[in-house]
């Protein structure tokens, strides 16, 4: 009797034993286990955001005051090109060409086959006749360079102005003139930074 007794007894120390061991090894697989998932967490979020800002986002950065009120110098936005046409009122970053070094971002004005006119002792803009209604100006426009008007647009191509009007080089410039639309680099989607004025 006490010898099975003692014989049961151990075989319960030894199941204890082995069940302790499977314990063991159950912890170690789940610290792998955990360790796995944050690295192809982490790989995954990269991956992510690598094919986001490659093919859908752009990140930029605004340069000088030309954009004033609207966007400030320093300001970083993010700009999509995904299936874009341009519109009237968009806001969009144009590549750097032969005559200017750096991107610019401007406001589109004028469309292909649009009549754009400008009375510039009034300050004031029309397109095909129409005055057009800028809340979002800094200063009426009353700077003219070497652009005669009125002008219309060609096919393919944009007119575009700074909301600033009388510090920003633009298309009434023969240094930018019409933009071409294979030149967008896309529309300006949100304002990421500074962070106290995020805006879509």
């Amino acid at each position: 009797m006490k010898r099975r007794t003692e014989e049961t007894c151990i075989y319960y120390e030894n199941d204890e034993i082995k069940s302790i061991y499977e314990k063991d090894d159950i912890l170690k697989k789940s610290k792998w286990a955990v360790v796995y998932d944050w690295i192809s967490s982490i790989i995954i979020a990269v991956l992510s955001i690598f094919v986001i800002f490659t093919f859908l986002f752009r990140v930029v950065s605004v340069s000088g005051e030309s954009m004033v009120p609207t966007l400030n110098d320093k300001d970083w936005l993010t700009v999509s090109n995904l299936n874009y046409t341009p519109q009237h009122g968009d806001i969009v970053v144009v590549a750097k060409s032969e005559k200017y070094k750096d991107p610019i971002i401007k406001r589109v004005i004028g469309l292909s086959g649009d009549i754009i006119d400008i009375d510039f002792s009034k300050g004031v803009v029309y397109r095909n006749g129409v005055m057009l209604q800028e809340d979002y100006v800094n200063t009426p426009t009353n700077i003219q360079y070497d652009i005669e008007f009125p002008v219309t647009v060609p096919e393919g191509c944009i007119f575009v102005m700074g909301d600033n009007r009388n510090d920003s080089l633009d298309s009434r410039s023969s240094v930018i003139g019409m933009i071409d639309n294979r030149n967008i680099l896309g529309k300006v989607v949100i304002r990421l930074f500074p962070f106290g004025e995020f805006k879509v």
